[in-house]
C-alpha cells in the first residue's frame, strides 16, 4: 500500500470519525431548579454560543420559575410574555422535536415557529397545573451538495435562519416551557418544496408564504423541506443547483411539490414561454424526481390580486397555469390547481377585503416604514395560511399518500369560504422588513 492510499484512507477515517462525534440528540430541562435525570439544565442566563452549541438566542429574555417538589422535569420552567428564541447547533437532517409546555400554578399560551418563521404549533393553551407534551418535525438544511458543489445562495439568504448551522425555535404569546427534546430521525417522508416568493419561508414580518404555514398541518411522519426562494424561475432554480441539492438527499417515496410561473412569465428569450422552456423544464423536474423514485406534484401558480372590470379576479399569468396542467396530464402525475383555488379565494374575499390577505399596510405599520405597502403578489400571514389550507385540500383531493399524516384536528376548508380574518390571530415575530421580496 503506497503513501497516497494510506493518506487518503486516513482522511476518510478522520472525516467519518468527526461526523460520528456530532451530537444530534438533546434533552433540555428548563428553569433554575435541579435538572431531571438525563436532562441538561437550562437557566435564563444560558445564552447561545458556538462553543456551547445551545442557548437562548437573539436577545431573548425569559424568567426562571421554580416551585420545588419531586417532579423535577415540570416543577421548574422558563416563561415569557414576549417572543423568545432557543437555538441548538445541529447538522442537516430531519428532527423530532418534543416540547413540554405548562405551568403548575398559572395558565399559558404558545405558538411555536421554527427557523425562518415556519409555523409548527398554533395557540397551544394550558390551564394552571396542566402540562402538555407536543411533538413535531423540523427539517434542517445546508447548502452543501454531494460531490463538492454548493447551492448558489442569494446574498439575502446568507442571513436567513433556514440556511445557518443551527436549529432555532421561536416561542410566542405567553409560553411556559418546561422541557425540550431533540432527536434526529431517518424514517420521515420528506416533502420538498420548489418555488418562488409565494412558497419560500419568509424571515420577516409582514411577509409570508404558504410553504412556511404547511408544517402546522402535519403530524410526525412528514417533514417539510422548503427549498423555494424569492425571484426564482424554473431556470434559475436549476441554475443555482437547488434541484441538484434536493435530488442529492431525496429518498424513494419522498415528494417534490413544484410551483413556478410568476418569474418564468418575465423571461423573454427566443425559446422562453409557457409551452416552450417552461414546459420542458417542468418535464425535467418531473423526470429527475422519478429517477430517484420520488413523487413529483405540480402546483399551478398562485393568482395575483388583479381584479377585472367585472369585479372578479382576472388571469394575469397568461398560459402558464394551463401549461402546468398539461404537463401534469402528459406525465400522469398529481396536480394541485392552486391558481384556481386562489382565484376562488380572492373572489370570495372581494376586491377590498382581499387586501387583508396581501402585504397592504398603511405607512408606519412597521418600524422604518415611511410609505404605505401595497403588494398584490406577496401574502401576509393570514393570506399565506389560507393558501396553505388550499394546498392541504389539494393533497386530500389528489389522495396523496402523505394525507394520512395530516393533523387530527384538521378542519374542513373551502377557498369559497375563507377563515374570518377577525377571528384569526398571528403572533408577530420581532423582526420586520419593508423590503419587498424578489419577484412579482
Amino acid at each position: 500500500m503506497n503513501f497516497k492510499t494510506i493518506f487518503t484512507a486516513a482522511i476518510f477515517f478522520f472525516i467519518a470519525n468527526v461526523k460520528a462525534q456530532v451530537k444530534t440528540d438533546f434533552k433540555f430541562d428548563f428553569g433554575n431548579g435541579k435538572a431531571a435525570k438525563g436532562y441538561t439544565k437550562v437557566e435564563s442566563t444560558d445564552i447561545y454560543s458556538k462553543e456551547k452549541g445551545w442557548g437562548f438566542d437573539f436577545g431573548s429574555e425569559v424568567k426562571d420559575v421554580d416551585y420545588g417538589g419531586k417532579d423535577l422535569l415540570n416543577n421548574d420552567l422558563v416563561r415569557s410574555n414576549k417572543p423568545f428564541y432557543f437555538s441548538v447547533a445541529l447538522p442537516e437532517g430531519n428532527y423530532k422535536i418534543t416540547v413540554t409546555l405548562g405551568d403548575l400554578k398559572a395558565e399559558s399560551q404558545s405558538t411555536i415557529k421554527a427557523e425562518s418563521r415556519r409555523l409548527m404549533l398554533e395557540n397551544i393553551q394550558t390551564k394552571p397545573g396542566q402540562i402538555l407534551t407536543k411533538t413535531f418535525i423540523v427539517n434542517i438544511k445546508d447548502s452543501n451538495i454531494a460531490g463538492g458543489q454548493v447551492v448558489g445562495l442569494k446574498p439575502r439568504e446568507l442571513t436567513k435562519l433556514d440556511w445557518d448551522d443551527k436549529l432555532t425555535l421561536e416561542f410566542d404569546l405567553n409560553t411556559a416551557l418546561c422541557a425540550l427534546e431533540i432527536t434526529k430521525v431517518e424514517d420521515q417522508v420528506t416533502v420538498f418544496l420548489a418555488g418562488n416568493s409565494t412558497v419560500v419561508n419568509q424571515d420577516d414580518e409582514p411577509w409570508a408564504s404558504w410553504g412556511q404555514m404547511v408544517p402546522r398541518f402535519f403530524k410526525p411522519g412528514v417533514a417539510i423541506a422548503n427549498h423555494a426562494e424569492s425571484g426564482l424561475s424554473l431556470g434559475s432554480f436549476l441554475g443555482s443547483r437547488r434541484l441538484a441539492k434536493i435530488l442529492s438527499i431525496m429518498k424513494p417515496g419522498d415528494y417534490l411539490f413544484i410551483e413556478f410561473g410568476h418569474n418564468d412569465q418575465k423571461e423573454k428569450g427566443p425559446n422562453d414561454g409557457a409551452y416552450q422552456s417552461y414546459t420542458e423544464r417542468l418535464k425535467t423536474f418531473v423526470s429527475e424526481v422519478k429517477k430517484k423514485s420520488g413523487i413529483p406534484v405540480i402546483v399551478t401558480a398562485t393568482s395575483r390580486r388583479f381584479f377585472g372590470d367585472d369585479g372578479k379576479i382576472a388571469n394575469s399569468l397568461g398560459d402558464f397555469p394551463d401549461a402546468a396542467r398539461k404537463v401534469a396530464a402528459v406525465e400522469n402525475i398529481a396536480l394541485i390547481d392552486l391558481n384556481v383555488m386562489t382565484t376562488q379565494l380572492f373572489d370570495a374575499l372581494g376586491k377590498e377585503n382581499s387586501k387583508k390577505a396581501f402585504v397592504h399596510y398603511p405607512a408606519n405599520s412597521y418600524p422604518g416604514q415611511t410609505a404605505a405597502l401595497a403588494d398584490n403578489t406577496h401574502f401576509n400571514p393570514y393570506g399565506a395560511y389560507q393558501i396553505a389550507q388550499c394546498i392541504i385540500l389539494g393533497i386530500k383531493e389528489q389522495k396523496l399518500g402523505v394525507a394520512k399524516y395530516l393533523v387530527d384536528d384538521l378542519a374542513e376548508y373551502s377557498p369559497l369560504k375563507p377563515d374570518d380574518i377577525n377571528k384569526w390571530h398571528w403572533p408577530e415575530s420581532p423582526k420586520s422588513s419593508v423590503i419587498k421580496p424578489d419577484g412579482n
